[in-house]
């Protein structure tokens, strides 16, 4: 299993004891094990890559091989108490779609996603190059990331199509950023639901 990421400590706070969770773009199913062990939660991973899906159930973890772009149609409304989606989201096309799929199959929504604003991410583009750092490790000829935003831009999109933020932590190389997170922060984290 990969070493634990700063992230899975904050999201395992906005998760209650033995609930429900779906967890999008898995990977090799780290969070699902660490909610497991800490929350006790009734988890399922939702993963594309073979090998990951190979990692998470080695992992102990309940695995589907679904592409993340045609939704999540299998799943009833309301089924989970929550839907995951770590550092995946900038790599999904049809965001506006997962977001409300997220939504509708689960009471609330976590995601998390690079901010493109961060201060280090703005130098390296005017010092003529695209980004690389921790959270975007990639070139750009070989990212896998199709959307490139910020975490303003995030906060303006759950406005426009009334998605509630109901709590959101910006960090820096693992800490916790409580000013100027669109600037300062390399990551932000969110926990989203719906209007009643």
């Amino acid at each position: 299993m990969s070493k634990l990421r700063y992230d899975f400590h904050a999201i395992a706070e906005w998760i209650g004891e033995g609930e429900t969770v779906l967890d999008l773009g898995c990977g090799d199913g780290s969070l699902l094990r660490h909610l497991a062990d800490t929350r006790g939660v009734l988890g399922y991973g939702v993963e594309a890559d073979p090998e990951n899906v190979k990692a998470s159930i080695r992992n102990g973890i309940n695995v589907l091989q679904i592409d993340l772009e045609r939704g999540l149609a299998g799943f009833e409304d309301g089924f989970f108490d929550h839907v995951v989606m770590s550092f995946s989201l900038q790599a999904i096309h049809n965001t506006i779609g997962i977001l409300t799929e997220m939504l509708r199959v689960g009471h609330e929504a976590v995601v998390s996603f690079p901010n493109f604003a961060y201060w280090r991410h703005r130098q390296a583009i005017l010092n003529g190059h695209m980004p690389v750092s921790e959270n975007l490790p990639h070139q750009w000829y070989n990212t896998p990331n199709v959307r490139f935003f910020t975490i303003a831009d995030f906060e303006d999109l759950c406005a426009m199509n009334s998605i509630v933020i109901r709590d959101a932590i910006g960090f820096d190389e693992g800490v916790r950023v409580r000013e100027e997170p669109n600037f300062l922060a390399s990551v932000g984290l969110f926990r989203l639901g719906r209007e009643h």
